[in-house]
C-alpha cells in the first residue's frame, strides 16, 4: 500500500454487492486500486475505486467503519479523512433525488479538500451528545492541517487476551489516533497565508529554493475547493500544485485572438462555468504570463462576471519570480512581463517576499545564487563557478544530469545514451484515463506516454515518494535491474542511498470543461540530460551544466539553482557574460523592496508615537 494524499489510497479492494437479504451475490476482487475520496456535482461525498480500467463511483451516505485491523498509519490517515468529513457532512441538508433531476446539473468528481478546522468543529458539535469528542492537539486552534485525533469507539477486550504494554500502563485511557503533524510554514509563508485567508489579492514571490510551490500547495488546501481554481503558466508547474494550466482555465487558446473573439470563447459552456464560479484563481509561475494576455483574462472576467470589480471581484493570488525564464514570445518581440500590464496594479493589493531559502544549506552557495539572479558576478563568483568544472560529482554507477537550454538536445541525449546501453530494452506504456486527450495529458504529465529502459539506464525521479528516506522529486539514480515476471519493474538504486521497485504512480489533471484526466505511469524519467524548462521545482542531486547556448535571462539562474549543493554542480564553459537579468524586472523588485521599507518605517514609527502617548508621566 503506497499514500499520495489523505484522501487517496493505492491498495488492494475486495467489493461485494448484496442482495436485499444481505447475502453477496456478486464478488470483485482488485489487486492493485485507486481509491479516491470525493464530491459529486452535489457535494456529497463519493469513494471511487479504479482499478486502471473504469472508475466504480460509491455514495457515501452511511457506511460502518472497522478500524480493529487497521495497522497502517496511512489507512488510518485515510480512514481519519473520510470518518471527519462524513461528520461533518451531516448538518449540510441532503438533496433530494427530485431536486437532483430538476437541476440538470453535468456530472462531476472533484478530490475532497484536506481536512480543515471548521471540519472538525462541525463533527465536535454533532458528536457532543454522545460526549465523544474529535480532539484537536497542537499550539493553535486556529491554524489548519494540525495534529487531528479522535477518540475511537472500541469493544472492551477481554482482560485475559489484552496483552497491550500502553493499555496495562494506562487501564482506563482510551486509544487516541494521532496523525503526523504536517511541515510547518516558517513565519514568511505564514504571512502569505494570512493575508490570503484575509481576502486580499496577493502576489508573492522569492528566490528559487524558498519554498513557493510548497507554500501554493498549503494555499490551495486552505481553501473552498468548488470555488478555487489552482493554475500555473506551464503543465509541468501546474501538476506540482495539484491544478491545470491557465490557458486551460481561460479557454482562450493562446490568447492572440482579438479580444471581442476572446470574449466568445471564454462563454462556451464549459469555460462559462470556470468563470463564473471562480472566486479564488491562483497563478503559478506568474513570470512566463504576458502582460497582454493577463490583460485580456482581467477585461473577460470583469464582462463574463458582469462586474466592474478588478478581475471581475475574483480574489488572484499569484506566484513566481520574475527573474526566473520571462514570458515567450514569438518572433524578436521583446517580452512584456505581467507587471507591466495595464491591469496589474489595480490588481494586486499585496507584494509579499519570501527571503528564507530552503532548498540550499551552503551560505557560500546561496549568496553565489542570489548574485547571480540579479545579473551580479564578481571576481570571486566566476572563481567558484569556474573551479567546480573539475568537480567529480559521480558516485556508485550514477553519473550526472546534464542541463541543456534545448529541448532537441535533451531528446538526442538521451536516445544516444540508451541505444550505446547493451542488453534488451523494456518498454513501459502509461495507462491514461481517456486515450483520445493524450496531447491534454502530455502537455501537463511529467512523465512520457512510453518510457524506455536498460539496466544502466540513468534516471530521475518525477514525483516524491518518501521525503524522509530521499525519495523526491528529481531524485537521482540508475537502474540496476528489472523484476522476473510478466510486468518486470526496475529496480532503481538512488543517490541517498535508497534500493526501491519502482511501481506506477497515478497523476491527476485538470482540462477544460471541469473534466479530470489521469495518467498511470512509472514515475520516471530518463536523466541523461533534462531541458532547464522542464527542471522548474526540482531539486537535482547531480548536476552538469553547459551555459554556452543561453538564450533568455534568467536561464543561467535557473539552471545553477536546481543543484542541491556546490558540490553537486559541474559547470562547463562558464562565461561570465550569459549571466543576465531583466534591467525592468530588476527596478520592479527595488521598487517593491523600497514600498516594503517604507511601509515597515511608517509601521515603527505609528508604534513608537502611541507608546509616547500612553507613556506614564
Amino acid at each position: 500500500m503506497s499514500n499520495i494524499e489523505p484522501a487517496e489510497l493505492q491498495c488492494t479492494v475486495a467489493v461485494e454487492r448484496l442482495n436485499p437479504a444481505g447475502q453477496a451475490i456478486k464478488r470483485q476482487h482488485i489487486r492493485k486500486a485507486t481509491v479516491v475520496l470525493g464530491r459529486n456535482e452535489f457535494q456529497e461525498i463519493v469513494m471511487r475505486v479504479h482499478d486502471g480500467k473504469a472508475p466504480q463511483s460509491f455514495m457515501l451516505r452511511d457506511f460502518r467503519l472497522f478500524t480493529r485491523f487497521a495497522k497502517d498509519d496511512r489507512l488510518k490517515m485515510f480512514l481519519k479523512t473520510l470518518s471527519i468529513k462524513h461528520q461533518a457532512s451531516q448538518s449540510v441538508k441532503q438533496t433530494s433525488d427530485r431536486a437532483k433531476i430538476r437541476a440538470g446539473l453535468p456530472r462531476s468528481f472533484e478530490t475532497i479538500s484536506p481536512l480543515q478546522l471548521r471540519d472538525v468543529q462541525k463533527a465536535n458539535e454533532l458528536r457532543s451528545k454522545v460526549n465523544a469528542p474529535i480532539q484537536l492537539k497542537g499550539p493553535s486552534e486556529r491554524s489548519v492541517n494540525r495534529i487531528l485525533g479522535e477518540r475511537q469507539q472500541v469493544k472492551r477486550p477481554r482482560p485475559d487476551c489484552d496483552a497491550s504494554p500502553v493499555k496495562a500502563l494506562h487501564p482506563n485511557k482510551k486509544p487516541v489516533l494521532v496523525l503526523p503533524l504536517a511541515q510547518k510554514l516558517s513565519k514568511e509563508q505564514t504571512a502569505v497565508l494570512n493575508a490570503v485567508l484575509s481576502g486580499k489579492n496577493v502576489f508573492f514571490t522569492g528566490s528559487a529554493g524558498t519554498g513557493k510551490s510548497f507554500l501554493l500547495k498549503r494555499i490551495v488546501g486552505s481553501l473552498p475547493p468548488k470555488s478555487t481554481f489552482a493554475t500555473a503558466s506551464t503543465g509541468v508547474a501546474a501538476c506540482h500544485i495539484g491544478g491545470t494550466t491557465l490557458h486551460n482555465f481561460a479557454g482562450i487558446g493562446s490568447g492572440s485572438a482579438p479580444l471581442e473573439q476572446c470574449f466568445e470563447l471564454a462563454q462556451r459552456p464549459g469555460v462559462l462555468q470556470h468563470w463564473t464560479t471562480c472566486k479564488h484563481l491562483i497563478i503559478d509561475e506568474i513570470s512566463m504570463v504576458e502582460a497582454e494576455f493577463f490583460d485580456k483574462l482581467e477585461a473577460i472576467a470583469r464582462s463574463i462576471r458582469r462586474s466592474t470589480e478588478p478581475f471581475g471581484g475574483i480574489q488572484l493570488i499569484v506566484c513566481g519570480d520574475f527573474l526566473q525564464l520571462p514570458p515567450v514570445t514569438k518572433g524578436k518581440d521583446k517580452p512584456h512581463f505581467c507587471f507591466q500590464s495595464r491591469s496589474w496594479r489595480k490588481c494586486i493589493h499585496m507584494n509579499m517576499e519570501l527571503m528564507e531559502v530552503r532548498r540550499q544549506t551552503d551560505k557560500t552557495f546561496i549568496s553565489l545564487l542570489q548574485a547571480v539572479r540579479v545579473g551580479r558576478v564578481s571576481e570571486e563568483v566566476t572563481a567558484l563557478l569556474l573551479k567546480s568544472a573539475n568537480h567529480c560529482i559521480e558516485r556508485d554507477g550514477i553519473l550526472a544530469t546534464r542541463l541543456c537550454t534545448h529541448k532537441d538536445d535533451v531528446e538526442l541525449t538521451n536516445e544516444n545514451k540508451l541505444k550505446q546501453l547493451t542488453g534488451p530494452t523494456r518498454v513501459f506504456e502509461a495507462v491514461d484515463s481517456d486515450p483520445m486527450l493524450v496531447q491534454t495529458i502530455d502537455s501537463q504529465s511529467p512523465v512520457s506516454r512510453l518510457l524506455q529502459l536498460k539496466v544502466g539506464a540513468q534516471v530521475m525521479l518525477t514525483k516524491n515518494l518518501d521525503v524522509q528516506r530521499g525519495l523526491v522529486n528529481g531524485a537521482r539514480g540508475v537502474v540496476i535491474d528489472f523484476q522476473p515476471g510478466n510486468h518486470g519493474l526496475p529496480r532503481v538504486k538512488f543517490l541517498c542511498g535508497a534500493v526501491e521497485v519502482m511501481k506506477r504512480e497515478r497523476w491527476m489533471f485538470k482540462a477544460s470543461g471541469g473534466l479530470y484526466l489521469s495518467r498511470q505511469q512509472l514515475p520516471l524519467k530518463l536523466a541523461w540530460a533534462i531541458s532547464i524548462h522542464k527542471s522548474q521545482g526540482m531539486t537535482l542531486d547531480c548536476v552538469e551544466i553547459s551555459l554556452a547556448r543561453v538564450f533568455e535571462s534568467g536561464q543561467a539562474y535557473v539552471a545553477l539553482s536546481r543543484a542541491r549543493s556546490l558540490e553537486g554542480l559541474r559547470l562547463m564553459d562558464f562565461d561570465p557574460r550569459v549571466v543576465q537579468a531583466n534591467q525592468d524586472v530588476l527596478l520592479f523588485y527595488k521598487k517593491l523592496r523600497k514600498e516594503r521599507l517604507l511601509m515597515q518605517s511608517s509601521m515603527d514609527e505609528f508604534v513608537g508615537q502611541r507608546n509616547k502617548e500612553n507613556a506614564p508621566w
